[in-house]
């Protein structure tokens, strides 16, 4: 019989302990295991090899080291794909044996988060201690095969004039966002996925008065402005008996017993916005946070779905609207990059709130274009 090699020996010591196997934990195991017959070097791949495949995210960690990826999919066995930025592309020469080996990635990953994964709970959303986000259906519900979907969440640490040297704010629109941020107008930055949400925010945060306090809520530390004064709160899911989940609606709400200067939401997608409308009514001036759209006027829509899902009415979302908010920064992602490609002005229309453009890149009309630039250079 042939001796096992060391992979198969730390498989077999972390099959009797007691907890879901660390990276540290991991690469301890494979220096006590190698001993003495392995250079440096040699321990050091080999540790890395035995991370990546039994606390790291065995073939796809090789794809979430590359530079510029944004996401890796897994459709089956046989289907891995990635964003680097340019769209999908398949992932050459990465697959599977068969579905049982992607449902126990999938199952091991939600172990390390803390997450259950079976056929009772046959999906997970969640943060992995590395920082990616991971969504995993199971079959019978995804009829394919097991489903993995990973989002590296890279830190956003670009100032505003690195974004203007790669083009993102083209035009006036460097001149605009400043004096969004400088006048303490309240504002949301939207966009459609991968348009450079996250990015813009961070960077305008960055060009806060180093006097104000910026209290963020996030799911994900993925804003970090270069400020001297920041607070952060992060969500926190469930643990495996269903308890202990702390959501943004609960971050915004301590958030406001914080004494902030500048209330900011990474992401507003659920019943949390009735709580940023009512805390840019109260003197939280320049609140601000992300918000998807595939486009600038469909921004009330989405506010009145989320408002009135979460128990306000119609008429009661836009009336807070139009007193909370006053600007949206949207985004785009094209071939050459992710770009500023409106800047537009929330108004009342009546008894709702529309948004006309003030300044397009395309050099559209902009009916608002007047207003918008009386608000930002006014006395």
């Amino acid at each position: 019989m042939s001796e096992p090699s060391l992979l198969d020996r730390v498989r077999a010591r972390l099959a009797v302990a007691d907890e879901v196997p660390s990276r540290a934990g991991v690469a301890a195991l494979v220096r006590a295991e190698a001993g003495g017959l392995l250079g440096d070097r040699d321990v050091l791949l080999a540790a890395r090899d035995a991370v990546d495949e039994l606390a790291g995210a065995g073939p796809l960690e090789p794809l979430l080291r590359l530079p510029g990826v944004t996401d890796v999919l897994v459709n089956g066995p046989g289907e891995v794909w990635l964003d680097r930025g340019a769209g999908l592309e398949r992932a050459a020469g990465v697959r599977f044996p068969d579905d049982d080996a992607v449902r126990r990635l999938a199952v091991r990953l939600a172990a390390s988060a803390g997450r259950r994964l079976d056929d009772a709970a046959p999906w997970v959303d969640v943060g992995l201690p590395g920082g990616t986000r991971l969504h995993a259906v199971l079959p019978p519900v995804s009829a394919g095969g097991t489903c993995l979907s990973l989002r590296v969440l890279r830190r956003c640490a670009q100032a505003l004039a690195d974004l203007e040297v790669l083009g993102a704010l083209p035009g006036e629109s460097g001149e605009l966002v400043r004096a969004v941020v400088a006048r303490r107008v309240a504002f949301l930055v939207t966009g459609g996925t991968g348009s450079g949400k996250t990015t813009l925010l961070s960077a305008l945060l960055g060009e806060v008065a180093p006097a104000e306090r910026l209290v963020l809520c996030e799911d994900a530390a993925e804003l970090t402005p270069p400020h001297p004064h920041v607070v952060r709160l992060l969500t926190r899911p469930p643990n495996v008996e269903g308890a202990g989940a702390v959501g943004l609606r609960d971050l915004v709400r301590q958030a406001l017993r914080m004494r902030p200067d500048r209330l900011v939401v990474g992401e507003v997608r659920g019943p949390e916005v009735v709580d940023l409308l009512a805390a840019l009514n109260t003197g939280h001036d320049g609140g601000c946070g992300t918000l998807h759209a595939n486009r600038a006027t469909e921004v009330p829509a989405r506010l009145e779905a989320l408002g009135v899902a979460a128990g306000l009415g119609r008429a009661a979302v836009h009336s807070q609207t139009a007193a909370a908010l006053d600007v949206v920064l949207h985004l785009r992602r094209t071939p050459a990059g992710r770009r500023v490609a409106e800047i537009g002005l929330l108004r009342r229309q009546g008894e709702l709130v529309v948004v006309e453009p003030g300044w397009r890149a395309d050099g559209g009309p902009c009916p608002a274009g007047d207003a918008l630039r009386r608000l930002l250079t006014g006395p």
